[in-house]
């Protein structure tokens, strides 16, 4: 095929972050989500930069590029990207200043610059630099005896630019020359924005950055020198780095030994406040090893990163409307709020589908664990964790189920990015509560989400399942939108019983009842199930798929959709993220729709549906688990995918992905050229977009 085809992986992930900023541009969410939005955008341009970025880095070197055009130079992409980013950069910017800003002001919340301040405010600032900040900080000039400090990742830092006073120097023209570089590292040990308790009004709130209130204090660093110029910056290492785990004894060690190099690795960005000084942005960029497309200047001088203090504020007008989880309606139950019903009989009595956050992922979960944990029973407990909160309920549980004798096993994936230096602490501290911890299969990362707990009942030994789409993580479950199954049927727990063989040792078993694991057998199973709507669709029977996710890259994947499409299969795709597939082309993917869901919650859960002839949709396969249809997922992982079999639990997730497709107010089309349109409401339609929806439904 030609490459026409594709659409270009790292451009279609900018056209996802455009998406994510159109939230903060949209005057339709309130406030204080707005400034939320431009934090999140921030951070996922982060990552894009030390992952994506610093890849395509090592790609130009090698001067091979890993997309899906592969005759495409990683240069041209690198400046693709750059030329994609800047108009980005500026409407965040122009929403800041010109729109945000004044609105904050309104309601009586003032970002502040020095100048801003008033005399009293001052002297308090003052008092707080001197006892708080002067004793923290520790400039680090450049000079014949002091190199170049080194630049952590994602520090903000200021650059000072100083000489010695008038008569230190021998002539006028030494003076004007002189130029000594300092670099003050700001302290992550306070808040980036620094509430002023003086209060000259109770109904305002003021801060100032601590960037300015360093910059305003620089005579008590740089006593009797003069200070030229200063500004503030932040750099991006590269955090793709590669290591060959078949090399590596120890993958425990190996990881840590990863996460040291990180910290060092190459800058990919450099990012500096406006109107700095030319001189100092050269030092930086001879010193840093930087091209001048690698150097970005923000036309303002915000870290969007730091604004939590202002969007923790309690001012519920601001903000989206509260939104509780509800328990799930199997756990609700009034014999089960008697005790009459334990969970055990609950799950064995029906599979129990919940969806998250609109069902509380404490009252299922959570419940389901703690009762594993506390029931005398209970023989084992298996869990694969690959994302876990600091304060995750699951570590105490787990250590707390191994003291009490039960077998507890627990997979930590050591490789999930950005989560290794946690996720190393629970393994270390696991371990020392005799949980026997695994780290997966050689090669793979494990990103499957699943938990078995096997009981003593009677004279048979019984095990029930939870299979997941997203992370056993607390927090990210208020947020993140995931289904999860909970099941006792035998043909599925055992199909969970081999996978987690599978994991801790050496069974190479491919025979799955039920679930559909990778890297085993997933992308063929995928495959065959796409190609045989082709077949019913060529056929003149009922033929569709309705595929979510959160990308989508697979060149097979997508060349079957392409040929299913031209045999007439209605196929819809609900893709949050990135897609390198290119819909409604005459002749290619005239029958391919491919929507993303953006708003207050993060759409994360994979759902697919084959119709596969039936004339009744909730007669087709229903399945969900997850993986996305990513190469990475699909060969590179331990991932699992459940069918969901019980009609009224296929219902449900008809429903849901009808609302999905029908959403007039967060979701947004693809087109054949690789842009976006954001849907509106018609007179006829609501109003209301799928996270409304569904919590009116729940």
């Amino acid at each position: 095929m030609s490459q026409g085809v594709w659409i270009d992986r790292e451009m279609s992930w900018i056209k996802f972050n455009q998406r994510v900023l159109n939230e903060a541009l949209d005057k339709r969410t309130p406030l204080l989500e707005r400034v939320n939005f431009l934090q999140i955008f921030n951070t996922n341009l982060d990552e894009y930069f030390m992952k994506r970025v610093g890849g395509l880095k090592r790609q130009k070197i090698a001067g091979i590029y890993s997309g899906l055009n592969k005759n495409i130079d990683p240069v041209e992409i690198l400046l693709e990207i750059r030329n994609s980013l800047t108009p980005l950069l500026k409407q965040q910017a122009d929403c800041w200043n010109n729109d945000i800003l004044p609105s904050l002001n309104q309601e009586g919340l003032y970002l502040l610059n020095w100048s801003d301040l008033y005399s009293a405010e001052k002297l308090w600032v003052s008092a707080y630099f001197h006892s708080h900040l002067f004793p923290v900080l520790t400039p680090l000039s450049v000079d014949p005896g002091h190199p170049f400090p080194f630049i952590s990742n994602l520090s903000n830092s200021l650059g000072v630019l100083l000489r010695h006073p008038r008569d230190y120097h021998e002539s006028e023209e030494a003076y004007q020359e002189e130029s000594l570089f300092a670099r003050i590292k700001l302290p992550t040990t306070f808040p980036q924005w620094i509430s002023i308790k003086l209060k000259q009004n109770p109904k305002e709130e003021r801060w100032i950055s601590l960037k300015q209130v360093v910059a305003h204090h620089l005579d008590a660093l740089f006593p009797g020198m003069e200070v030229r110029d200063t500004f503030s910056f932040r750099v991006t290492r590269n955090a793709d780095l590669e290591r060959d785990e078949e090399d590596a004894e120890d993958l425990l060690e190996m990881i840590t030994e990863e996460l040291r190099e990180r910290r060092f690795a190459d800058v990919v960005r450099l990012e500096h406040s406006p109107e700095a000084s030319r001189i100092l942005v050269e030092l930086l960029k001879f010193e840093l090893e930087l091209n001048e497309d690698e150097i970005y200047e923000n036309s303002f001088d915000i870290d969007f990163s730091s604004m939590s203090s202002l969007f923790s504020l309690n001012r519920p007008s601001l903000k989206y409307k509260p939104w509780t989880p509800v328990i799930p309606q199997a756990f609700r139950s009034e014999e089960f709020q008697s005790g009459e019903k334990s969970v055990f009989s609950t799950i064995r009595d029906n599979d129990i589908l919940v969806h998250h956050p609109y069902e509380s992922f404490q009252h299922s979960v959570e419940t389901f664990v703690i009762a594993a944990v506390n029931d005398p029973q209970v023989l084992a407990i298996k869990m694969a964790l690959y994302r876990t909160g600091a304060d995750s309920p699951f570590i105490p549980l787990l250590i707390q189920a191994a003291e009490a004798g039960k077998q507890v096993v627990c997979l930590v994936e050591l490789k999930a990015r950005f989560d290794e230096e946690r996720n190393i602490q629970v393994a270390r501290s696991l371990e020392k509560a005799g949980v026997h911890v695994v780290y997966g299969v050689v090669g793979l990362k494990t990103h499957c989400k699943v938990i078995l707990v096997v009981r003593q009942e009677s004279e048979e030994v019984r095990s029930y399942a939870h299979i997941g789409t997203g992370n056993y993580h607390s927090n990210t479950a208020k947020l993140y939108t995931d289904l999860g199954l909970f099941t006792a049927k035998n043909q599925f727990t055992d199909d969970i019983s081999k996978l987690f063989h599978f994991l801790t040792g050496h069974s190479l078993s491919q025979n799955y009842r039920k679930l559909i694991i990778a890297p085993l057998q997933m992308k063929t199973r995928f495959l065959e199930l796409i190609a045989f709507e082709s077949k019913l669709a060529r056929e003149g029977r009922p033929a569709q798929i309705i595929a979510k996710m959160n990308s989508l890259e697979d060149r097979d994947i997508i060349e079957a959709l392409y040929a299913a499409s031209q045999s007439g299969v209605q196929i819809d795709l609900i893709i949050r993220g990135f897609c390198c597939l290119r819909p409604q082309v005459p002749g290619l993917s005239e029958q391919i729709r491919v929507t993303s869901i953006i708003g207050r919650f993060l759409e994360h859960s994979r759902i697919f549906f084959f119709q596969q002839g039936a004339q009744i949709p909730l007669d087709g396969l229903y399945l969900i688990g997850s993986a996305d249809w990513m190469s990475r997922n699909l060969t590179a992982r331990v991932e699992a995918i459940v069918p969901i079999e019980d009609r009224l639990l296929k219902s449900r997730i008809y429903d849901l992905l009808q609302v999905m497709l029908h959403d007039q107010r967060q979701a947004w089309e693809l087109n054949a050229d690789g842009n976006y349109v954001q849907r509106r409401p018609s007179a006829h339609s609501t109003p209301l977009g799928t996270h409304e929806i569904q919590m009116k439904m729940y």
